[in-house]
């Protein structure tokens, strides 16, 4: 990408995969980055916007079972007046933008009006989807040939203008997208120009989603099986012997948290990790935060520990945050880790440790179990008696560290590094899946989560929680829950977010074994 592209202004067409956030490309991630405008469709993961800036305008132009938001005409000149502005103007398509996905048109109308445009290739559904769906659309002993097909067209006629004859002749895979509302007609079709009623067909809504739903059939059972389970768009529909493979190729769907709706409850830049661990496992996170981390009141307390940290002999670090807002704050005021020279380096956990590490810092001592009472009794074994420590750390937190440290004779100064807060509002969503049953957990990794959400949810919300699995991150925070009446289901044996999802895999996994 160059500035002089940007002054005149270009379209960049960006393939956002068939659902799974992960399968976006890097170049396509490059391009949302920059962009100053994204107008993106109802099949394009919403997550995906995350990858923009704060300060860029993101406009909805879907298109969902039929319902328009925006005429083709209208994203077109839409996107011809953005770019005529001078800017980047990204076109997040779902799959890719050139296989039925009207990327075509679109670069036409641009190239007609004299606009600059790129093309970011995306991982089609026909390929995606059909590869989570644990079907191969090739194999030597089945099918050497692809034929991709449209099971839909402008303003739903009827007539898919295919020539089935020729279609059903074929001997490899047929790949019918956006099918669903037309698959007794395709079915048919195939039968009646010469296709076995036996032929194995397999249907896929959602692919490549925690919602993913395959069913398989015959062409002559399929259309049963469809208006028994209600099949819905977006699906997409796959005819071949190949279909014959899944049950010894599946591995999406067999994942041990698939299909689980899973809510977090971190903060949003702490929730990555987290919401990147479920997705691996097949789950759909469903972040909530309950927690927000914003600046202290006053930095004059911190600012001050660091003018004089050579009084210290230690430093304590019990959160990610701690390490995170300390360094921005050494680095803010025209220090540097240099100012660190000669002290030991404390950090509750992993996740703490490698943030220090990461930073260039060896740390010196991490517990066995992380939580506050084990990094005490690790510093116990040494003789800090006399000794003085800096903890920077949230504005409101348990004292048990601090306390138990000054009666072994230690010095500890606390100081605010960052404050917490709960966030507002944006409840009605979550709220309405509490009451229709489709999460299957809530997870919480402090005690600040626990009150936060309650909060948040409001005075319905313990009843809410009556039939969900809580799920938390160690002792601390399950006692806090339970003294709120909640039932905790699920306590990590290895008190960190991996250690958390562990432990709902194994909940979920026993749960299904009989």
């Amino acid at each position: 990408m160059t500035d002089s592209k940007k002054s005149m202004g270009v379209v960049v067409l960006v393939g956002a995969g068939p659902g799974d956030a992960g399968l976006l490309t890097l170049k396509g991630k490059d391009w949302l980055e920059h962009a100053d405008v994204v107008v993106y469709d109802y099949l394009a993961n919403a997550r995906l916007l995350r990858h923009c800036r704060a300060s860029a305008e993101t406009i909805f132009a879907g298109k969902k079972s039929g319902q328009t938001t925006l005429t083709q005409e209208a994203i077109n000149a839409l996107l011809i007046e953005k770019a005529r502005q001078g800017k980047v103007v990204v076109r997040l398509k779902g799959g890719d933008p050139f296989i039925f996905g009207r990327g075509g048109e679109e670069t036409i109308a641009l190239r007609k009006a004299g606009i600059a445009f790129r093309v970011v290739p995306g991982v089609s559904s026909a390929i995606g989807v059909s590869a989570y769906a644990g079907i191969p659309l090739t194999h030597r002993d089945f099918s050497s040939t692809i034929s991709f097909i449209t099971g839909s067209n402008e303003k739903g006629k009827e007539d898919l203008h295919i020539d089935w004859e020729k279609i059903a002749s074929r001997s490899g895979t047929l790949v019918f997208l956006m099918g669903a509302r037309k698959l007794q007609r395709i079915t048919d079709n195939l039968i009646k120009f010469g296709k076995s009623p036996d032929t194995p067909i397999a249907v896929i809504q959602w692919g490549t989603t925690a919602r993913q739903k395959t069913w398989t059939g015959t062409l002559k059972t399929i259309v049963g099986i469809a208006q028994k389970e209600k099949i819905s768009p977006p699906a997409l529909t796959i005819v071949g012997e190949v279909v014959n493979l899944k049950p010894q190729m599946d591995w999406f769907e067999t994942l041990p948290l698939f299909g689980k709706s899973i809510v977090i409850t971190r903060a949003e830049e702490q929730a990555d990790s987290m919401m990147n661990l479920l997705l691996d496992q097949g789950a759909e996170p469903l972040l909530f935060p309950a927690i927000e981390t914003v600046p202290p009141d006053d930095w004059g307390p911190l600012d001050q520990a660091q003018n004089h940290l050579d009084n210290y002999q230690g430093l304590i670090f019990t959160s990610v945050n701690g390490v995170r807002y300390f360094f921005q704050r050494l680095q803010a005021t025209g220090k540097d880790i240099r100012e660190l020279k000669g002290l030991r380096i404390y950090a509750i956990g992993p996740k703490t440790e490698r943030a220090v590490t990461d930073l260039g810092i060896r740390v010196d001592v991490v517990p066995e179990e992380y939580v506050a009472e084990s990094l005490l009794a690790s510093m116990g074994r040494e003789n800090i008696k006399g000794q003085r420590f800096l903890l920077p750390r949230a504005m409101l937190a348990r004292e048990t560290l601090p306390d138990a440290l000054r009666s072994l004779g230690a010095a500890i100064d606390v100081v605010p590094a960052y404050r917490t807060r709960r966030p507002t509002g944006g409840a009605e969503e979550l709220i309405k899946r509490l009451q229709n049953g489709t999460v299957d957990a809530v997870t919480f990794t402090a005690s600040s989560t626990v009150n936060n959400f309650l909060e948040r949810i409001g005075p319905e919300a313990k009843g809410l929680l009556a039939k969900t699995v809580i799920a938390c991150i160690g002792p601390i925070t399950a006692k806090t829950a339970e003294k709120e009446d909640l039932k905790v289901a699920v306590v990590a044996r290895e008190y960190t977010v991996a250690g958390l999802v562990t432990a709902l895999e194994e909940f979920f996994t026993q749960r299904k074994t009989p």
